[in-house]
């Protein structure tokens, strides 16, 4: 086939013999390097519009005060995702939730598995790697959510029945969401990371980076939550995470945060705010950010990051939600006995269990009369917990859904 069979010349390369053609380049371009003007005033020149329910805005960073989700109502909790929804998209990309958690002897005993699991596996042999930090700078737990779960159940299944969690992660990521987490103890002394975006983009070498499309630059963002809960009191000494508000905005950040001009920038600009144990952050995962370094001469900073995914993406890790049902379900069943369908219990199922069917085997896993999705885990657990079933038959169903969704 030559080279005009399918309208392009060879003369020229373009179609329709056209000089230059109309279509512009699907890839940013690393020649041409993204401008750090445009992105000082993107980051100097907004501000914050009004957000009537937040208790303050510090720094760019609006911070709310939670009350219990119980006093709230449903119109309520409403429109604190329509806040946090804009923050997240338009405004700064950071909010605060204070009092996300308020047992406090809840946190210290979860503090006392996390110590635990981090002890176990110090014994075991292997480099034990870190997120832009140096390996073994600071004591880290990948897959803190399994892996507390396996120590302790009681402590998981009251830790992660917070029902404030799927109302602050549905606000961005909307429903099915899947929730991941990992521990970060940054020691006295610890530097600060180097500045960054998150998963997915954010993750990839800067080879792999320029090879996604602008669209897919700017979706990314949308494929995950990045949120973390304060295991410790974080005042500004001990190096809180910084913070750049409204950089998520900045359509070539994924390109532009590995750039030395922009992390310099970074470092001029950055805010921080002190985090009281119990706390929450959450940002948008594109929003320019990195641990502080801990400065403080006793303060072993504590943090559970909680990485929360759309169920149209991909979580970091992989949850192998079957012994993490199988260690809850007693309690949980105890739980439905005492609440029924609460909040809590819903929220728990949430996190826990699979909430997208997909991908699945049609053939054996026939859709719902009501729409083209089967049955989830989340479905399951729910119908299980109203129908009364044991350990054991909520087991050989979970079994059977996954032997059924093989190809």
């Amino acid at each position: 086939m030559d080279g005009s069979a399918n309208g392009f010349h060879a003369t020229n390369g373009h179609a329709n013999g056209a000089g230059q053609s109309p279509i512009k380049p699907r890839l940013f371009c690393m020649e041409k390097p993204p401008s750090l003007e445009d992105f000082t005033r993107l980051t100097t020149e907004s501000v914050p519009v009004h957000y009537p329910l937040a208790a303050s805005i510090q720094s760019n960073v609006p911070t709310y005060d939670l009350p219990d989700f119980h006093a709230t109502t449903a119109e309520q909790r409403e429109a604190l995702q329509d806040e946090w929804y804009h923050i997240l998209l338009s405004g700064p990309g950071v909010f605060v939730t204070k009092g996300l958690y308020k047992d406090k002897p809840l946190l210290e005993k979860v503090n006392q598995v996390y110590a635990q699991i981090i002890e176990n596996e110090k014994k075991l042999a292997g480099k034990r790697g870190d997120h832009f930090a140096g390996s073994g700078a600071n004591d880290r737990i990948w897959n803190s959510f399994s892996k507390h779960c396996l120590q302790d159940p009681e402590s998981f299944l009251a830790y992660y029945s917070n029902p404030w969690l799927p109302i602050i992660s549905s606000a961005w990521l909307g429903p099915h969401h899947r929730l991941t987490a990992q521990v970060n103890i940054v020691k006295p002394g610890a530097k600060a990371q180097i500045s960054h975006r998150d998963y997915h983009i954010g993750f990839q070498d800067n080879a792999s980076c320029t090879k996604f499309p602008k669209a897919l630059q700017v979706a990314s963002q949308f494929l995950t939550l990045q949120g973390a809960v304060a295991h410790s009191d974080m005042p500004l000494e001990s190096g809180p995470t910084r913070l750049l508000p409204f950089s998520q905005m900045f359509e070539e950040g994924y390109m532009a945060y590995r750039i030395p001009e922009f992390q310099n920038y970074f470092l001029e600009k950055y805010v921080a705010v002190p985090l009281s144990q119990g706390d929450g952050l959450f940002f948008n995962p594109a929003l320019f950010h990195a641990a502080g370094q801990n400065d403080s001469s006793s303060i072993m900073r504590s943090a559970n990051l909680l990485q929360i995914s759309s169920a149209f993406g991909k979580p970091m890790e992989m949850i192998d939600t079957y012994p993490l049902i199988e260690r809850t379900w007693d309690g949980l069943v105890e739980r439905y006995r005492k609440e029924g369908l609460s909040d809590e219990v819903r929220a728990f199922v949430g996190n826990v269990a699979e909430g997208y069917p997909f991908p699945t085997n049609l053939d054996r896993r026939v859709p719902q009369t009501a729409g083209m999705a089967p049955e989830s885990e989340q479905d399951l657990l729910i119908r299980g917990l109203e129908k009364g079933w044991t350990k054991e038959e909520v087991l050989v169903e979970i079994r059977k859904m996954r032997s059924d969704s093989r190809a």
